[in-house]
C-alpha cells in the first residue's frame, strides 16, 4: 500500500512533507537532534503581572514553597491535573509532570511520586527547581522495600525500610549518579514504626513515629540530625499521628498537629531551648485548619477566619490581614499564604520575621492568568534521526518531541512506507520539562519490524481537552547490517523448512536472544509446491536485490533462482543452469573468494569439490566451475556457513560419515585452508544449516535439526573450537516433519 506523509492544521490534514521551520538535522543515529533558534524559550518579563509581580494562576491551588518559588495545581473538568513550578523573580513558570502524588521540600525541591500520599511514595523523582533545567533524579525506594518520608537535598530522602521480619527502619538514601546508597538513622526506638517526617532546616529533620506495646501503641517525634544519621532529642506523644502530618521546626520550635474530641484540631509546640509545651486550640474540625511555624510563631487560620500569628514565647496574637485558603512553609524560614488582603487583591502573600521580631507580610505574586496555561499547544522540536542504524545503537532507537507545554500527551504512530505495517506509542506528561521521548526496539506486534523508510507522525493534545491538537510529521529510514538469511528484510535471521506435502514454511526468529536462547517470533506459510526440487538451497544474495535469495535444482538437473522479494515471499522462478543432477551435495551463501558476493560450492559423485564463482546477475548468478580438489566423498553434509573464524573469506564445514564435523577456513581465493576438527557426534542432525547472524553480535551462527532436538550454535570466532552450544524452540517436537530444511 502507499503512503503519504500529512500534517494537520485546525483538524485539516494536509499534504505536505516536512515544515522547513522543523528541518532538524540528527547528529547521529539515536541522538537527539538540536533546537531551532526559532523556538526560543519565553522570556521572562511575560510572566509578571502589570504590577510587576509574577502570576499565581488564577483557579489553582497552593501546593508548596522554596526559597526561590511557589508550586501551584489545578484539575480541569475531567479531572486532569496541571502542576506549574513559577519563581518568585518573574522567570518563565515550569510545568510538571502529571504525577499521583507530590511534596516540596529542601529548599526548591519538588518531590514527585507513584501514588497519592506521599507516605506510599516507592517511586520518586526529584526535582530541584532552582536549576530547573536540571535532569530529576529518580530513586527506586521499591527496591529497597522502602516508602518515603522526607526530602532532605536534591538527591536524598528520608525513607523507611522495611525488614523481611516485618521491623521497620529509617534510613538516609542517597542517589549520586546512578548508584542508590543508605545508611540506618540510630536512636529511635526499635519498635517504631509509621514514620512521617518535616522538611529539613539547617540539616536537621522533625520525625513522628508509632511505638510501645502491641495493645498500648503511643507516639513519638525526634529531632534527627541528618549528617550524622542520629537523633538528637525526642518527644512522647499520646498518638502517633499518622496520616495527620503537621510536623515543623524552627531554630526554637517544633511542632505538630493532633486531634481531641470536644476540643478538636489543636497544635502541640515545644520549645527547644527549655522544653516547655503549649497546645494552641485551632477549633473544629471540620474548618479546615491550616497552620505552619514562622520562627517562634505559629501561623494559623482557615478559609473563613483570617489568618493569625501567635507567639509560642509571648503568647502575642496578630491579624495577618489576608483571608486565606491555604498556607506553606519554606525551609528559609518564611511562609507563604494564598488569598486576599485589603486594599493588595487576591494573590500569594510572604511572611517573615521582620527586624523586630515580629511577622511581616508582602504580597509575591498576584493572581492572573499564566501565560505558560494559556499559550497556544506547539510540537518546538523533533528529534527523530534520519537514519536508524539499529545495530549500532544497541538495538533501539530514541525518538522525541519537544512540546511548548508539558499539561499534554503525545500520540506517536509509526508507518512503514513499503507494507503499511504500524507501531503506536501513547506518552504522558514526562517527569523533566517539555521532552516527551521514548526508546523503541524495532519492533512490531512482537517481530523485528522491516527495515527502510517509517513515516513517523506526532500528535499532541492538552490533558484538559482544550485547544486544537498540534501534529508534526517525520520521514526516518531504519537500517540492520544485512543478513543472508533474512527474506522479510528486518535484520533477523529468517530460516525456511519444506514439509513432506512440499510445502515451504518461513520462520521469523529474533536477534536478541533471551538468556542466550533464540526465540521464535512466527511461522508463516511461503507457498507449496516445492516438493518438486531435489535440493532447495539458501544462498544469499546472487541476483543484486537486497535480500537473500534460493537455489532450487529438480529431479532433471535443472537449477532455478527465485529472488527475495524483501516482504518474506520470493519472485516467479528464473531457470539458470542445467546439467546439476551430477551433484549430491550443493551449499551456498558464503563470500569464498572476498569479492563481496555470495558464491556456490558443490560435489560430484566422485568426491571432486566444485567452486562457482558468485556474479552478481540474477539471469547468470554464477561463472563456469573451478574445481577446487578431490576427496570429499567422505562427508555427507556440507554446509556454507560465512566467516566464522575470522579469516580472510566465508567458511564452510564438513560432516563425515563417522558424524565427525570439520572446519575449512576460507583462503579469500575459492579455496580453503587445512581442516581442523570441530568435534564429533554430529551424525544426530540430519542438516546443518548457516543460519547467519542469529544474536547479533557480528558473527554468523548454525542451526542444526535433527529428530531428537534442533540446536543453536553460536559462533565463537576461534577456529579450534567455532560454536558454542545455546538454547532454541525452533522446531521442537518436530525434528522429523521436514525434509529440507535452509
Amino acid at each position: 500500500m502507499g503512503f503519504t506523509l500529512q500534517f494537520r492544521t485546525t483538524g485539516i490534514r494536509l499534504a505536505s512533507a516536512v515544515t522547513a521551520v522543523l528541518a532538524v538535522t540528527a547528529v547521529g543515529a539515536g541522538t537527539l537532534a538540536t533546537a531551532p533558534t526559532a523556538f526560543a524559550a519565553t522570556s521572562a518579563s511575560a510572566q509578571q503581572s502589570a504590577e510587576g509581580l509574577p502570576v499565581y494562576p488564577e483557579g489553582s491551588s497552593l501546593g508548596g514553597a522554596g526559597t526561590s518559588g511557589f508550586l501551584t495545581y489545578s484539575f480541569d473538568q475531567h479531572g486532569n491535573r496541571t502542576l506549574l513550578w513559577t519563581p518568585y523573580d518573574g522567570g518563565a513558570p515550569v510545568s510538571l509532570q502529571q504525577p499521583k502524588g507530590w511534596t516540596t521540600g529542601a529548599g526548591d525541591v519538588v518531590v514527585l511520586g507513584d501514588a497519592g500520599w506521599s507516605s506510599e511514595f516507592r517511586s520518586i523523582t526529584l526535582r530541584n527547581m532552582a536549576t530547573p533545567s536540571a535532569p530529576g533524579v529518580g530513586i527506586d525506594l521499591g527496591a529497597l522495600n522502602g516508602n518515603f518520608v522526607a526530602v532532605l537535598s536534591p538527591t536524598s530522602v528520608l525513607a523507611q525500610i522495611t525488614n523481611a521480619d516485618g521491623t521497620k527502619e529509617l534510613h538516609v538514601v542517597t542517589k549520586d549518579g546512578a548508584t542508590t546508597t543508605h545508611r540506618k538513622v540510630s536512636g529511635l526506638p526499635a519498635d517504631a514504626t509509621d514514620f512521617f517526617g518535616s522538611s529539613v532546616a539547617d540539616g536537621t529533620v522533625l520525625v513522628g513515629y508509632e511505638t510501645g506495646p502491641k495493645d498500648k501503641r503511643t507516639g513519638g517525634r525526634a529531632l534527627v540530625d541528618v549528617a550524622a544519621g542520629k537523633v538528637t532529642a525526642t518527644y512522647d506523644t499520646p498518638e502517633s499521628g499518622y496520616g495527620y502530618g503537621g510536623l515543623d521546626l524552627s531554630a526554637s520550635h517544633v511542632t505538630w498537629f493532633g486531634y481531641k474530641s470536644g476540643t478538636g484540631d489543636y497544635i502541640t509546640s515545644v520549645d527547644r531551648g527549655t522544653g516547655e509545651r503549649k497546645e494552641t486550640v485551632l477549633g473544629s474540625h471540620l474548618d479546615e485548619w491550616y497552620s505552619t511555624l514562622l520562627g517562634d510563631w505559629l501561623v494559623y487560620g482557615n478559609p473563613e477566619k483570617p489568618a493569625k500569628a501567635v507567639s509560642l514565647t509571648t503568647g502575642e496574637i496578630r491579624d495577618l490581614g489576608v483571608s486565606a485558603s491555604g498556607v506553606a512553609s519554606s525551609t528559609d524560614g518564611s511562609t507563604v499564604l494564598r488569598g486576599t488582603r485589603a486594599a493588595e487583591g487576591d494573590g500569594l502573600f510572604r511572611v517573615t520575621v521582620a527586624a523586630d521580631g515580629t511577622p511581616a507580610v508582602t504580597k509575591t505574586a498576584e493572581t492572573g492568568k499564566s501565560p505558560v496555561l494559556t499559550q497556544p499547544l506547539a510540537i518546538q522540536q523533533v528529534h527523530v534521526p534520519d537514519v536508524a542504524e539499529l545495530d549500532k545503537t544497541g538495538g533501539k532507537v530514541t525518538l522525541g518531541w519537544t512540546l511548548s507545554r508539558a499539561d499534554a500527551s503525545l500520540d506517536v504512530t509509526l508507518t512503514h512506507i513499503a507494507t503499511g505495517k504500524e507501531f503506536k506509542k501513547h506518552l504522558t506528561a514526562p517527569a523533566d520539562g517539555t521532552l516527551f521521548s521514548f526508546d523503541w526496539d524495532g519492533v512490531i506486534g512482537g517481530v523485528d519490524a522491516p527495515n527502510g523508510k517509517y513515516g513517523v507522525e506526532a500528535e499532541a493534545t492538552l490533558l484538559d481537552g482544550t485547544g486544537e491538537p498540534a501534529y508534526q510529521g517525520w520521514f526516518m529510514n531504519l537500517a540492520r547490517t544485512y543478513n543472508p538469511h533474512d527474506y522479510n528484510d528486518n535484520g533477523s535471521t529468517d530460516v525456511l523448512a519444506r514439509d513432506a506435502s512440499g510445502v515451504l514454511w518461513r520462520d521469523d526468529l529474533r536477534d536478541r536472544p533471551d538468556y542466550g536462547q533464540v526465540n521464535v517470533a512466527g511461522r508463516t506459510r511461503v507457498g507449496a509446491g516445492w516438493g518438486v526440487y531435489k535440493q532447495v538451497e539458501a544462498v544469499g544474495n546472487v541476483g543484486g536485490g537486497a535480500v537473500g535469495d534460493l537455489i532450487a535444482v529438480d529431479g532433471s538437473g535443472v537449477q532455478w533462482l527465485y529472488l527475495g522479494k524483501g516482504d518474506g515471499t520470493f519472485a516467479t522462478r528464473v531457470k539458470v543452469g542445467t546439467g546439476w543432477q551430477i551433484y549430491n551435495k550443493i551449499t551456498g551463501g558464503s563470500d569464498l573468494d572476498g569479492d563481496g558476493r555470495s558464491d556456490l560450492v558443490a560435489t560430484d559423485s566422485s568426491g571432486v569439490l566444485w567452486f562457482y564463482k558468485g556474479t552478481g546477475s540474477y539471469t547468470k548468478p554464477y561463472a563456469p566451475r573451478v574445481k577446487v580438489g578431490g576427496g570429499w566423498q567422505v562427508y555427507n553434509q556440507l554446509t556454507s556457513v560465512g566467516n566464522i573464524a575470522g579469516t580472510a573469506a566465508g567458511d564452510l564445514v564438513a560432516r563425515d560419515t563417522a558424524g565427525v564435523l570439520w572446519l575449512y577456513q576460507g583462503n579469500g581465493r575459492g579455496g580453503f585452508a587445512t581442516r581442523v576438527k570441530i568435534g564429533a557426534g554430529w551424525g544426530a542432525f540430519s542438516q546443518l544449516v548457516g543460519a547467519g547472524d542469529l544474536d547479533n553480535d557480528g558473527r554468523p551462527d548454525l542451526i542444526a535439526y535433527g529428530v531428537g532436538e534442533t540446536r543453536y550454535y553460536r559462533s565463537t570466532g576461534v577456529a579450534t573450537a567455532p560454536f558454542s552450544l545455546q538454547r532454541t524452540m525452533l522446531y521442537f517436537g518436530e525434528g522429523s516433519k521436514f525434509n529440507n530444511v535452509l
